[in-house]
């Protein structure tokens, strides 16, 4: 299908050689173009300019859009959600209430641990069709990419049922889709007291078969206080690069982990969450092309402290935004709401 947009108000992002990378101050400028008309064919853009120039054009469209006194922007990339889940937590915003943190939620056998419970009982079907519906749900709030992560099953069978529906969501939803391996988002109750069993279990099993099955783009861990150590990490992310699944890392949301290292070490695509991000943390990603990414929603939503987005920006690094959408800790994939809420 062709479609002309005209007497568009101010077209946003209008970049004739989209830059690979946009950092620091570089940041503050967002080229623009008022008074212009945009002419997309099929998933292409064909082109856009002033409304002057269209009138010397011939472009045979399927579709007019009059846009006056409208600004039009690209979709969201939403880098980092968990929209395939059971079922929601709201249960939980009730100790939140009572002041538990976000560790002794998890400690008591709620958070993470509460989904994976859930995940064995939901069967693929089910899952996908409720995942589709969210997924209906972000487009209508303009995202147009988006990743999704496994890590809601801890063993084998669950995680591969996780990625399959993200591959049956890619097959089926007019999104573009990434998926990503997250085995290690969570130490299941029965591994607390040996968690390198687990870890091997990741290693030896689930990454063989996510690789062979080519379910996903990505593989992820959630290297922080309470949950996968440096040295768990470095192990993992080892294996799945063997495997040819590219790192992407969740880093230090609850403390100096030493999330952020380690994903640079293996030239993570992101390290995300970033809430203690301090200069040692700043100096490793500037020798880097690991890509920072703030995940406020978490933040708001636990009522944590925020990432220094600022310093993050004034150092000179670029700083990506996303969701995090999640049943429990940023329940909402409303990437404007997101952005509203950095600090």
């Amino acid at each position: 299908m062709s479609i002309l947009i005209y007497d568009i108000k101010e077209l946003i992002l209008t970049e004739e050689e989209p830059a690979v990378w946009i950092q620091g101050k570089s940041m503050a400028t967002i080229p623009t173009l008022k008074n212009a008309y945009l002419h997309i064919e099929g998933e292409e853009i064909r082109g856009f300019g002033r409304m002057e120039d269209l009138e010397g054009l011939s472009i045979e469209t399927d579709r007019v859009i009059n846009a006056k006194g409208r600004m039009v922007f690209p979709s969201w990339c939403d880098s980092h959600t968990h929209l395939v889940y059971p079922a929601s937590r709201e249960i939980e915003y009730i100790d939140k209430i009572r002041g538990l943190s976000y560790e002794e939620i998890a400690s008591r056998g709620g958070g993470i641990l509460n989904s994976a419970r859930r995940m064995q009982d939901v069967s693929e079907d089910e899952l996908y069709e409720s995942s589709f519906q969210r997924l209906e749900e972000i487009i209508s709030y303009g995202t147009g990419a988006v990743e999704i992560k496994s890590g809601y099953g801890l063993n084998t069978e669950s995680e591969l049922k996780m990625l399959r529906v993200i591959r049956r969501l890619k097959e089926s939803s007019p999104l573009t889709i990434k998926a990503t391996f997250l085995g290690a988002h969570a130490i299941p109750a029965e591994y607390k007291r040996n968690q390198e069993k687990y870890v091997d279990i990741i290693i030896r099993e689930m990454i063989p078969m996510v690789a062979g099955e080519e379910l996903a783009d990505y593989i992820d861990v959630f290297c922080d206080r309470g949950f996968f150590t440096v040295e768990d990490t470095d192990r993992i992310l080892n294996a799945g690069m063997k495997y040819g699944l590219k790192a992407k890392i969740h880093a230090n949301e609850l403390a100096y982990s030493g999330g952020i290292q380690v994903g640079v070490k293996y030239d993570a695509l992101s390290v995300d969450h970033l809430e203690y991000t301090g200069d040692d943390e700043i100096r490793s990603l500037q020798d880097s092309e690991t890509m920072p990414v703030l995940l406020p929603g978490a933040s708001f939503f636990l009522g944590m402290d925020y990432a220094p987005a600022r310093k993050i920006i004034d150092s000179g690094l670029p700083l990506a935004m996303a969701s995090d959408f999640n049943p429990g800790s940023s329940p909402s994939g409303n990437m404007q709401l997101i952005c509203s809420r950095v600090r």
